[in-house]
């Protein structure tokens, strides 16, 4: 819960950055083989964006902290800090995004650094902004921003990737202001199952080709999976258990019920266990963002379900609602916010 004597932190603007570019369920079944109705229906997926030549890590993560900024009506200078939480796939390898961004966006007032938690990075990093930011009055007006452009590391070919093959590109960025007392970000919760720390690995360069021009990075080779039978029945034993665990944890120790729950942000998954995750805590498809025209973007789906859900009108003022996504590794991970 929050302390009375710690100043609140609330999201002053958020920003979201989609490529144009989409390639349909339609087009991921030819290519793959695999009927229509099972990427349509059971895993989801309408169309995904795929990232343009132009769109780099930095310049998709750029273009939606610009539009975060202009949401919160800052100017690039105000900002105290640059957190990039989003894919280790990036410009370069071995490369800090977070200060290419600082430079982009013209935050020179601004220290920049990174979190790297795969698909459960943003609730981790909400939680250490939020935590630093209630600690350190110079931290007033703190950047989050994430990128992804994963959709190049599968091989729609390797059908041991398919639950891989939602994955999607784009931007999204939040704004935390220290001491606003709207759309507060409350707790959080985080759990890891590292039995499954193996199981989704980049292959070895061998002969892959280039993924991206040279001049926007040297990375070769593409997203396997190894131990898939083991993966396959840990997930199905703890998965569920522990999404409801990390909501319903960010949910208590914000002081609240899990009935007093009204949005859930979620990260893009097969359409069964979706709608078994809302049904487990209490809520109903209207009370969420199915991402099925999106795909699975890393650690933007959570932004771009907040975005969507504001748009769409599920999320109301005073509405407590809870963003949460799991990465391999495996770490599952969830925030609480009180909108409005």
């Amino acid at each position: 819960m929050i302390s009375p004597q710690l100043p609140p932190v609330g999201i002053a603007g958020t920003g979201v950055y989609i490529p144009p570019q989409v390639i349909t369920g339609q087009e991921i079944a030819a290519r793959t083989g695999l009927p229509d109705f099972v990427v349509l229906e059971k895993m989801g997926i309408r169309a995904i964006h795929v990232a343009g030549p132009q769109d780099t890590i930095t310049a998709m993560a750029a273009t939606a902290a610009r539009r975060a900024l202009d949401a919160a009506g800052l100017d690039p200078l105000q900002l105290d800090a640059v957190l990039y939480h989003g894919s280790e796939y990036k410009d370069h390898i071995v490369w800090s995004a977070a200060s290419k961004i600082q430079q982009m966006i013209g935050a020179s007032n601004a220290f920049a650094f990174e979190t790297y938690a795969l698909c459960a990075g943003a609730p981790i990093a909400y939680k250490v902004a939020r935590d630093m930011m209630r600690l350190d009055d110079r931290l007033q007006n703190v950047l989050l921003v994430s990128a992804s452009r994963e959709n190049d590391l599968i091989d729609l070919d390797n059908l041991r990737t398919r639950f891989m093959f939602n994955f999607g590109a784009g931007g999204g960025a939040a704004i935390f202001q220290r001491g606003l007392a709207r759309n507060t970000v409350l707790e959080s919760a985080v759990r890891t199952d590292g039995s499954l720390a193996d199981t989704v690995v980049l292959t070895p360069a061998g002969d892959e080709p280039r993924l991206m021009p040279a001049e926007m990075g040297t990375l070769h080779g593409r997203l396997d999976v190894q131990h898939a039978e083991y993966m396959a029945e840990r997930l199905g034993a703890v998965s569920l258990a522990n999404f409801t665990g990390v909501i319903t944890e960010a949910v208590e120790r914000s002081g609240y019920a899990l009935g007093d729950l009204r949005f859930l942000g979620i990260t893009h998954m097969k359409a069964s266990f979706f709608r078994e995750i809302l049904a487990a805590v209490g809520l109903t498809p209207d009370q969420a963002v199915y991402l099925d025209q999106y795909g699975h973007i890393q650690s933007v789906d959570q932004v771009l379900a907040l975005e969507l859900g504001l748009a769409q009108g599920k999320i109301k003022d005073g509405d407590l609602v809870v963003l949460a996504g799991a990465g391999t590794g495996y770490t599952w991970s969830a925030t609480a916010l009180r909108w409005g």
